[in-house]
């Protein structure tokens, strides 16, 4: 009993350790290479796409994103689920810009030219932790289809 209580405490430590790591320029790449890995192709067009948007919504230089970018795939990997990442976005942003970097996920999906079902999928699970109405999340899509 005494060793289970234990193991919990240590997890919950854990936890409370990665959420300190996760800051917010993190957890929006980590968000986008879950959508660019959702199709499970490695494509350099999304992966250009999502250090374009790096760039110029994080005011990142280019010697910070690809560090950045390979730190989140490792995040990505290890992650049971995209709640902690989502979490710290929904912390530090409106209500309209979650429906922005929604914008910003499809923009990553369409970036080789084919939308596939499982990155649609992705970004419907995403628009629901940030608590995005589905029209929205459609107006956010056909915006990205629009550019």
């Amino acid at each position: 009993m005494l060793s289970h209580i234990k193991a919990l405490f240590n997890r919950w430590q854990d936890e409370q350790q990665q959420d300190q790591q996760l800051d917010f320029n993190t957890a929006l790449a980590a968000l986008l290479v879950e959508v660019m890995r959702a199709d499970g192709k490695f494509e350099q067009s999304e992966l250009e796409r999502i250090a374009e948007i790096l760039a110029s919504r994080c005011a990142l230089s280019d010697a910070q994103i690809e560090p950045l970018i390979a730190k989140a795939q490792s995040l990505v990997e290890e992650a049971i689920d995209m709640y902690a990442f989502a979490k710290q976005i929904n912390n530090h942003t409106s209500d309209i810009e979650r429906i922005e970097v929604i914008e910003l996920l499809w923009h990553v999906a369409l970036a080789d030219g084919h939308l596939d079902s499982h990155e649609e999928h992705i970004i419907r699970k995403i628009a629901g932790l940030f608590y995005v109405a589905h029209s929205d999340f459609i107006a956010a899509k056909l915006a990205a289809q629009g550019e």
